[in-house]
Protein backbone atom coordinates (compact mmCIF):
# COMPACT_ATOMS: atom_id res chain seq x y z
CA UNK A 1 0.00 0.00 0.00
CA UNK A 2 1.12 3.38 -0.94
CA UNK A 3 1.17 5.94 1.73
CA UNK A 4 -0.24 9.30 1.59
CA UNK A 5 1.63 12.18 0.37
CA UNK A 6 1.32 15.72 -0.59
CA UNK A 7 1.71 15.17 -4.50
CA UNK A 8 -0.68 13.53 -6.66
CA UNK A 9 0.25 12.18 -10.49
CA UNK A 10 -2.49 12.45 -13.04
CA UNK A 11 -1.86 10.75 -16.58
CA UNK A 12 -4.21 11.37 -19.12
CA UNK A 13 -4.34 8.88 -22.28
CA UNK A 14 -6.12 10.83 -25.47
CA UNK A 15 -6.42 7.46 -27.39
CA UNK A 16 -7.40 7.35 -30.79
CA UNK A 17 -9.98 4.78 -30.59
CA UNK A 18 -10.88 2.70 -33.66
CA UNK A 19 -15.11 1.81 -33.93
CA UNK A 20 -15.73 -1.52 -32.77
CA UNK A 21 -11.98 -2.89 -32.51
CA UNK A 22 -11.99 -3.81 -28.97
CA UNK A 23 -9.16 -5.81 -29.12
CA UNK A 24 -6.93 -3.56 -31.15
CA UNK A 25 -7.84 -0.42 -28.05
CA UNK A 26 -6.70 -2.33 -25.69
CA UNK A 27 -3.82 -3.63 -27.47
CA UNK A 28 -3.60 0.24 -27.85
CA UNK A 29 -3.66 1.18 -24.37
CA UNK A 30 -1.47 -1.62 -23.23
CA UNK A 31 1.48 -0.40 -24.98
CA UNK A 32 1.08 3.06 -24.08
CA UNK A 33 1.50 2.18 -20.41
CA UNK A 34 5.06 1.05 -21.08
CA UNK A 35 5.68 4.73 -21.20
CA UNK A 36 3.52 5.71 -18.79
CA UNK A 37 5.31 8.25 -16.74
CA UNK A 38 6.98 7.25 -13.62
CA UNK A 39 5.18 7.61 -9.99
CA UNK A 40 1.86 8.04 -12.07
CA UNK A 41 -1.03 7.53 -9.14
CA UNK A 42 -4.07 8.08 -11.55
CA UNK A 43 -4.69 7.29 -15.47
CA UNK A 44 -7.47 8.59 -17.50
CA UNK A 45 -8.65 7.04 -20.07
CA UNK A 46 -11.40 8.41 -22.83
CA UNK A 47 -14.88 7.96 -22.78
CA UNK A 48 -15.58 4.35 -24.54
CA UNK A 49 -12.43 3.75 -24.63
CA UNK A 50 -12.52 0.25 -25.82
CA UNK A 51 -15.29 0.39 -28.28
CA UNK A 52 -16.26 3.81 -29.50
CA UNK A 53 -19.69 5.33 -30.18
CA UNK A 54 -22.06 5.11 -33.12
CA UNK A 55 -25.70 5.30 -33.36
CA UNK A 56 -26.76 1.83 -34.35
CA UNK A 57 -28.58 0.34 -31.56
CA UNK A 58 -28.03 -3.29 -32.29
CA UNK A 59 -24.17 -2.83 -32.58
CA UNK A 60 -23.56 -1.13 -29.68
CA UNK A 61 -25.72 -4.11 -27.92
CA UNK A 62 -23.44 -6.62 -29.33
CA UNK A 63 -20.76 -4.34 -27.90
CA UNK A 64 -21.64 -4.12 -24.63
CA UNK A 65 -19.95 -6.32 -21.65
CA UNK A 66 -20.69 -6.76 -17.94
CA UNK A 67 -18.39 -5.78 -15.13
CA UNK A 68 -17.07 -9.03 -14.95
CA UNK A 69 -16.19 -9.53 -18.66
CA UNK A 70 -13.06 -8.57 -20.34
CA UNK A 71 -12.85 -4.87 -21.01
CA UNK A 72 -12.62 -4.53 -16.82
CA UNK A 73 -10.70 -7.55 -16.46
CA UNK A 74 -8.45 -5.91 -18.42
CA UNK A 75 -8.46 -2.62 -16.24
CA UNK A 76 -7.45 -4.69 -13.20
CA UNK A 77 -4.72 -6.44 -14.85
CA UNK A 78 -3.15 -3.26 -15.84
CA UNK A 79 -3.98 -1.14 -12.30
CA UNK A 80 -2.36 -4.10 -10.64
CA UNK A 81 0.85 -4.01 -12.46
CA UNK A 82 1.62 -0.99 -12.52
CA UNK A 83 0.12 0.27 -8.87
CA UNK A 84 -2.15 3.02 -10.25
CA UNK A 85 -5.83 3.76 -10.42
CA UNK A 86 -7.67 3.75 -13.85
CA UNK A 87 -10.76 5.54 -14.95
CA UNK A 88 -12.35 5.83 -17.77
CA UNK A 89 -15.78 4.69 -18.97
CA UNK A 90 -16.48 1.55 -21.45
CA UNK A 91 -20.05 0.34 -23.15
CA UNK A 92 -21.74 -1.82 -20.55
CA UNK A 93 -24.39 -4.73 -20.35
CA UNK A 94 -27.12 -4.49 -17.17
CA UNK A 95 -30.40 -6.23 -19.61
CA UNK A 96 -32.17 -5.09 -21.08
CA UNK A 97 -30.39 -2.09 -20.92
CA UNK A 98 -26.89 -0.68 -21.84
CA UNK A 99 -25.03 1.64 -20.17
CA UNK A 100 -21.68 4.30 -20.84
CA UNK A 101 -20.27 3.53 -18.01
CA UNK A 102 -17.53 5.24 -15.79
CA UNK A 103 -15.17 3.40 -13.52
CA UNK A 104 -12.78 4.19 -11.29
CA UNK A 105 -10.51 0.56 -10.57
CA UNK A 106 -7.75 0.40 -7.69
CA UNK A 107 -4.82 -1.42 -7.77
CA UNK A 108 -6.00 -3.93 -4.90
CA UNK A 109 -8.97 -4.63 -7.26
CA UNK A 110 -11.74 -2.38 -5.76
CA UNK A 111 -14.35 -0.63 -8.20
CA UNK A 112 -16.26 2.29 -7.97
CA UNK A 113 -18.93 2.69 -11.07
CA UNK A 114 -20.90 5.76 -12.20
CA UNK A 115 -23.57 5.20 -15.04
CA UNK A 116 -23.69 8.90 -16.99
CA UNK A 117 -26.20 10.78 -15.79
CA UNK A 118 -26.57 13.09 -19.30
CA UNK A 119 -26.93 11.34 -22.75
CA UNK A 120 -26.63 13.63 -25.39
CA UNK A 121 -30.26 14.08 -27.09
CA UNK A 122 -28.24 15.77 -30.34
CA UNK A 123 -27.78 12.20 -30.99
CA UNK A 124 -28.62 8.91 -30.61
CA UNK A 125 -27.14 8.01 -27.70
CA UNK A 126 -30.57 9.41 -25.80
CA UNK A 127 -32.32 6.70 -27.10
CA UNK A 128 -29.88 3.48 -27.30
CA UNK A 129 -28.27 3.93 -23.67
CA UNK A 130 -30.27 4.22 -20.67
CA UNK A 131 -28.85 7.04 -18.42
CA UNK A 132 -27.94 6.83 -14.81
CA UNK A 133 -30.06 8.22 -11.67
CA UNK A 134 -26.95 8.57 -8.82
CA UNK A 135 -23.88 10.67 -8.78
CA UNK A 136 -20.46 9.08 -8.32
CA UNK A 137 -19.71 8.91 -4.69
CA UNK A 138 -16.28 10.42 -3.93
CA UNK A 139 -13.80 7.95 -3.81
CA UNK A 140 -10.94 8.28 -1.27
CA UNK A 141 -7.69 7.41 -2.83
CA UNK A 142 -4.46 7.98 -1.58
CA UNK A 143 -5.30 10.59 0.76
CA UNK A 144 -7.73 12.75 -2.27
CA UNK A 145 -10.79 12.56 -2.99
CA UNK A 146 -12.11 12.04 -6.85
CA UNK A 147 -15.17 11.75 -8.17
CA UNK A 148 -16.30 11.22 -11.71
CA UNK A 149 -18.59 12.53 -14.45
CA UNK A 150 -18.67 11.83 -18.10
CA UNK A 151 -18.53 13.76 -21.39
CA UNK A 152 -21.86 15.57 -21.53
CA UNK A 153 -22.40 15.80 -18.06
CA UNK A 154 -19.40 18.81 -18.13
CA UNK A 155 -22.50 21.18 -19.08
CA UNK A 156 -24.59 20.52 -16.08
CA UNK A 157 -22.88 22.55 -12.95
CA UNK A 158 -25.59 21.62 -10.40
CA UNK A 159 -25.05 17.45 -11.12
CA UNK A 160 -21.35 18.59 -10.74
CA UNK A 161 -21.09 20.32 -7.92
CA UNK A 162 -18.79 19.77 -4.59
CA UNK A 163 -21.05 20.79 -1.96
CA UNK A 164 -18.35 21.46 1.04
CA UNK A 165 -15.76 20.48 -0.77
CA UNK A 166 -16.38 17.02 -0.87
CA UNK A 167 -14.27 15.93 -4.02
CA UNK A 168 -10.56 17.73 -4.70
CA UNK A 169 -10.25 16.04 -8.02
CA UNK A 170 -13.09 15.51 -10.66
CA UNK A 171 -12.62 13.43 -13.26
CA UNK A 172 -13.88 14.09 -17.22
CA UNK A 173 -13.86 11.17 -19.88
CA UNK A 174 -14.93 12.40 -22.89
CA UNK A 175 -15.18 11.67 -26.68
CA UNK A 176 -15.76 15.93 -27.51
CA UNK A 177 -14.80 16.87 -31.09
CA UNK A 178 -12.71 20.19 -31.72
CA UNK A 179 -15.81 21.41 -33.18
CA UNK A 180 -16.89 22.10 -29.41
CA UNK A 181 -13.34 22.69 -28.13
CA UNK A 182 -13.72 26.47 -27.43
CA UNK A 183 -16.87 24.90 -24.90
CA UNK A 184 -14.85 22.10 -23.63
CA UNK A 185 -11.94 24.10 -22.25
CA UNK A 186 -14.16 26.67 -21.08
CA UNK A 187 -16.54 24.46 -18.98
CA UNK A 188 -13.64 22.44 -17.73
CA UNK A 189 -12.42 25.50 -16.08
CA UNK A 190 -15.47 26.87 -14.68
CA UNK A 191 -16.00 23.27 -13.64
CA UNK A 192 -12.55 23.65 -11.76
CA UNK A 193 -13.11 27.56 -10.63
CA UNK A 194 -16.67 26.88 -9.15
CA UNK A 195 -15.49 23.61 -7.43
CA UNK A 196 -11.95 24.83 -6.05
CA UNK A 197 -10.67 21.51 -6.93
CA UNK A 198 -8.84 20.28 -10.22
CA UNK A 199 -10.48 18.93 -12.96
CA UNK A 200 -9.11 16.65 -15.53
CA UNK A 201 -10.77 16.39 -18.94
CA UNK A 202 -9.23 13.03 -20.80
CA UNK A 203 -10.25 13.53 -24.53
CA UNK A 204 -9.80 11.23 -26.90
CA UNK A 205 -7.56 11.67 -30.03
CA UNK A 206 -7.65 11.00 -33.66
CA UNK A 207 -11.43 11.21 -35.60
CA UNK A 208 -14.48 9.31 -36.82
CA UNK A 209 -17.76 10.33 -38.77
CA UNK A 210 -18.66 12.99 -35.83
CA UNK A 211 -15.11 15.15 -35.97
CA UNK A 212 -11.82 15.48 -35.27
CA UNK A 213 -11.01 15.21 -31.49
CA UNK A 214 -7.02 16.03 -31.53
CA UNK A 215 -5.56 18.59 -28.94
CA UNK A 216 -8.52 19.18 -26.33
CA UNK A 217 -7.24 16.78 -23.27
CA UNK A 218 -5.62 18.57 -20.30
CA UNK A 219 -5.63 19.58 -16.83
CA UNK A 220 -6.67 22.16 -14.63
CA UNK A 221 -5.87 23.27 -11.17
CA UNK A 222 -8.66 25.12 -8.76
CA UNK A 223 -8.27 28.57 -10.17
CA UNK A 224 -8.84 27.15 -13.56
CA UNK A 225 -5.33 27.19 -14.58
CA UNK A 226 -3.87 24.25 -17.12
CA UNK A 227 -1.50 22.49 -15.81
CA UNK A 228 -1.06 19.50 -18.28
CA UNK A 229 2.24 18.74 -19.93
CA UNK A 230 3.34 16.20 -22.36
CA UNK A 231 6.23 15.68 -24.20
CA UNK A 232 7.74 13.38 -26.90
CA UNK A 233 8.26 10.63 -24.53
CA UNK A 234 5.04 9.53 -23.75
CA UNK A 235 1.27 9.68 -25.11
CA UNK A 236 0.27 10.63 -21.56
CA UNK A 237 -0.95 14.25 -20.93
CA UNK A 238 0.39 14.57 -16.98
CA UNK A 239 0.43 16.92 -13.75
CA UNK A 240 1.57 16.83 -10.22
CA UNK A 241 -1.18 18.02 -8.08
CA UNK A 242 -0.60 19.46 -4.93
CA UNK A 243 -2.80 18.39 -1.42
CA UNK A 244 -1.12 21.13 0.18
CA UNK A 245 -2.17 24.22 -2.17
CA UNK A 246 -5.82 23.06 -2.52
CA UNK A 247 -6.20 23.06 0.57
CA UNK A 248 -4.63 26.15 1.38
CA UNK A 249 -6.53 27.95 -1.25
CA UNK A 250 -9.82 26.78 -0.19
CA UNK A 251 -9.06 27.85 3.81
CA UNK A 252 -7.87 31.56 2.37
CA UNK A 253 -10.42 31.70 -0.18
CA UNK A 254 -13.32 29.83 1.55
CA UNK A 255 -16.28 30.33 -1.16
CA UNK A 256 -17.63 27.00 -0.45
CA UNK A 257 -19.09 28.15 2.67
CA UNK A 258 -21.41 30.54 1.13
CA UNK A 259 -22.54 28.12 -1.51
CA UNK A 260 -26.37 27.74 -1.61
CA UNK A 261 -28.52 24.77 0.32
CA UNK A 262 -29.16 22.07 -2.12
CA UNK A 263 -32.56 21.36 -0.21
CA UNK A 264 -33.65 25.30 -1.45
CA UNK A 265 -33.46 24.34 -5.34
CA UNK A 266 -35.58 21.41 -5.16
Amino acid sequence: MIPYSDRLRVALLPLDIKWAEKETNLAAVARAFEHLPESTDIVVLPELFSTGYADDIDAMQALAERNTQSTIDFIKNLANKYTVAIAGSFLASTPPKIYNRGFFIEPSGEETYYDKRHLFSVSAESHILAPGDRRMPSVRFRGWNISMIVCYDLRFPVWCRARRNEYDLLLVPANWPQARGYAFEHLLIARAIENQCYVAGANRGGQDTYGLYDGLTQIYDYRGMPIGNSDGNSPFVTADLSRHNIDDFRTKFPVADDADDFNLLQ
